[in-house]
C-alpha cells in the first residue's frame, strides 16, 4: 500500500513538471503584443488581409516610399541609362551617397544605392531622370497608387522625407503599404529585377568617369533573420517613427507585412520583433485550399421557348484557391435566373457565384451555359409544320 501511494505521488509530480505547450504562437497576435502603431499582414497572392492593427489609419511612411521609387524606375527606365545628378538632388539631407551635381551614374547602380542604403540624394536623382522633375515623378507615383487601388496613399517625395502640400501629407496606411509591396513582388512586370535588387547584399560601382568609387551594403537585416524573406525596406523619420515593409515566401505561399510607427529612437529593433510575430502567425496558421472549382454542381435552369431542351445545363470553369486558417468560414451565394429564354449560345454568361470569407465578399465567378439551344420562333414553327405535313 505504501509503495502504491509513493508511485501515485511520483506520477503527480511528473505530471505537473511537464512543460505546458505555449499555444500563443498559433493564435492571432494581440494588438498589445505589437510595438507598431499600425500593422498589417496580407496574403501576397490574393491581397486578402490576414491581420491588421489600425491597418487603415493614415500615417507617414518614411523610406518605405522607396519601393515605389524603385518599381517605377524599373518599369519606366532602362537599367543602362546614364543619370545626371542635379544640384537639387545633391543637396538632399542624410542619408546620402554624397553624389555631386553634374556627375553621371548608371541607373541600375543608383537603384542599389536607393534600396540597400536608402540614400535620399539618389532617390531624387532617379526621380528626376524618370519623371523629369520631382513633381512629375510624384504624379507618376500617385497614378501608380491609384492603378493598384491604393485610395489612402499620397506621395510627394521620392525618398519618403516628411512633407505636406495643398493636397495632403506624404502618407499611406499599413494595409496599402503591404498591397504596394505585393504589387512589386507578385504583379509588376519588373518584379524579378525588384526582388533581385532587394536581395543583393552588397554592390560596388563608380561614376561615369570612374574617378569616384562606391560600395553599398544592404541595411535590411531581416533578410537573414527568417527563411524565405525575398524583399524588404526600412524607414525612419521623426513623424513616421521606424517603419518596415517586407515579403516572405514559404511552402509555396507568399506573405507581406507592413509596420508603421514601430517605435522611435532608441528602439530600432522593435520592427524585427513585430515582423517575426506577424510572419510566424501567417506561416503557422494558414494553409492553401481550393474553395471553388469546376466540380461544383449547379441545378439546370428551365428554358422558355427552347427547341428540344426544357432545361439548360450550366457550369463554372474557374478554380479559386486561397490560404485559410481554421477559423475562416467560406460561404457561397449562387445568383441565377429562375428561367431563361431561347435562343442561347454555349458559353453565354448566365449568372454568378459570390464567394464570401467570414461574411465578407472575397470574389465572384461567372456561371456559363453548357450548350446551344435554338428558339421556337416563327420560322422554326413553319418548318416544323411543313415537315409534319409532308411526312
Amino acid at each position: 500500500m505504501r509503495r502504491y501511494i509513493i508511485n501515485i505521488l511520483i506520477m503527480i509530480i511528473l505530471l505537473y513538471s511537464i512543460p505546458t505547450l505555449n499555444v500563443d504562437a498559433a493564435n492571432k497576435p494581440d494588438d498589445n503584443e505589437l510595438y507598431s502603431i499600425s500593422a498589417a499582414l496580407i496574403d501576397g497572392d490574393t491581397g486578402r488581409i490576414l491581420y491588421e492593427k489600425n491597418g487603415f489609419d493614415i500615417r507617414a511612411m518614411a523610406s518605405t516610399t522607396k519601393i515605389m521609387t524603385l518599381i517605377l524606375a524599373l518599369e519606366y527606365g532602362n537599367l543602362e541609362d546614364m543619370v545626371t545628378v542635379s544640384d537639387y538632388a545633391s543637396r538632399m539631407p542624410d542619408v546620402q551617397l554624397n553624389i555631386k551635381a553634374g556627375e553621371q551614374y548608371r541607373l541600375e547602380d543608383l537603384l542599389y544605392s536607393l534600396i540597400l542604403e536608402s540614400h535620399n540624394d539618389t532617390a531624387v536623382a532617379v526621380a528626376e531622370h524618370i519623371g523629369g522633375d520631382v513633381e512629375g515623378f510624384a504624379n507618376m507615383m500617385n497614378k501608380k497608387a491609384r492603378e493598384i487601388g491604393l485610395s489612402n496613399t499620397y506621395f510627394i517625395t521620392p525618398n519618403g522625407l516628411d512633407a505636406s502640400d495643398e493636397n495632403g501629407t506624404h502618407s499611406t496606411t499599413a494595409v496599402e503599404l503591404a498591397l504596394l509591396m505585393k504589387y512589386c513582388v507578385v504583379e509588376s512586370p519588373a518584379k524579378e529585377d525588384f526582388v533581385r535588387i532587394c536581395q543583393t547584399r552588397s554592390h560596388s560601382f563608380s561614376d561615369y568617369t570612374g574617378k569616384r568609387v562606391f560600395s553599398v551594403n544592404n541595411k535590411n537585416s531581416f533578410l537573414d533573420m527568417m527563411e524565405g524573406v525575398i524583399a524588404g525596406k526600412t524607414g525612419f523619420t521623426g513623424d513616421a517613427g521606424y517603419c518596415y515593409v517586407a515579403a516572405l515566401e514559404r511552402n509555396g505561399k507568399t506573405y507581406v507585412i507592413a509596420l508603421l510607427g514601430c517605435g522611435w529612437p532608441n528602439n530600432k529593433n522593435y520592427k524585427w520583433s513585430d515582423s517575426k510575430k506577424l510572419f510566424n502567425y501567417g506561416i503557422d496558421n494558414y494553409e492553401y485550399s481550393i474553395v471553388m472549382d469546376e466540380t461544383y454542381e449547379l441545378s439546370p435552369i428551365p428554358v422558355i421557348n427552347g427547341v428540344s431542351n426544357d432545361y439548360l445545363d450550366v457550369y463554372i470553369k474557374d478554380e479559386i484557391g486561397l490560404i485559410l486558417c481554421e477559423d475562416d468560414i467560406v460561404t457561397y451565394k449562387v445568383s441565377l435566373p429562375d428561367k431563361v429564354y431561347a435562343p442561347i449560345e454555349e458559353g453565354d454568361i448566365q449568372g454568378n457565384i459570390y464567394i464570401y470569407v467570414n461574411e465578407e465578399l472575397y470574389t465572384s465567378i461567372n456561371i456559363y451555359s453548357g450548350e446551344k439551344i435554338l428558339e421556337k420562333d416563327f420560322w422554326y414553327c413553319l418548318r416544323f409544320s411543313l415537315f409534319s405535313f409532308i411526312k
